[in-house]
């Protein structure tokens, strides 16, 4: 990822933040020569570095994550249409801010069912905790044994993590100031990068 240096964020916990806040991510490997992306739901393992997934086992992308090739793992967080009108020092051009996290790995497949269902139960887990009813993972033997055998685990070791905050850190403290004032006032995505500046980039 090309990454100049005004953006380059090095943080690692800024991006394992951007990871789990934004863990949908696409999972990247050359097979046949080709480039080949899967987009699923990533949970990370900060303790040990790794990121846990899977795949359905009819997608063919699962037979070449087998500890031989390197994969990417890109996740995007928020991000935004910046106009020029909202600078204060002109002239100036349309730009886009974004946030985004690149990991690297050789992914392996899981091989005990145990590990996979834990990986199930905790990724339920993680986006029914914050709902008024959760559902439960709780599911009669043989369809569950059913749904594991359509579906296979992997894990990827995180040998390398780019990071990079686009975040109208290359331009002045009040243009900044008002960009943030103008996402504030837009959707909820643009709400959201508003807060990121806030945090990461913020006008002082």
């Amino acid at each position: 990822m090309y990454i100049p240096s005004a953006f380059r964020a090095d943080d690692r916990a800024a991006l394992h933040d951007l990871i789990e806040r934004h863990g949908f991510g696409t999972l990247v490997t050359v097979i046949d020569g080709a480039p080949f992306a899967t987009h699923l739901p990533f949970l990370l393992d900060r303790e040990n570095g790794v990121l846990l997934g899977h795949v359905a086992r009819a997608n063919p992308h699962w037979r070449a994550l087998d500890g031989t090739a390197e994969s990417l793992v890109i996740f995007q967080g928020p991000h935004g249409y910046v106009s020029p009108s909202w600078y204060t020092t002109a002239p100036a051009v349309p730009t886009w801010n974004y946030a985004a996290v690149h990991v690297y790995g050789v992914p392996r497949l899981m091989e005990a069912d145990a590990r996979l269902l834990d990986l199930l139960a905790r990724l339920v887990d993680r986006y029914e905790s914050g709902r008024e009813r959760p559902w439960a993972m709780d599911l009669p033997a043989d369809y569950q044994r059913k749904m594991l055998q359509a579906i296979v685990g992997f894990e990827v070791p995180m040998t390398r993590v780019e990071g990079k905050f686009k975040l109208n850190q290359n331009r002045s403290a009040e243009d900044r100031q008002g960009v943030i004032e103008a996402l504030r006032a837009g959707d909820g995505e643009e709400q959201e990068l508003a807060e990121f500046m806030l945090r990461y980039a913020p006008p002082r």
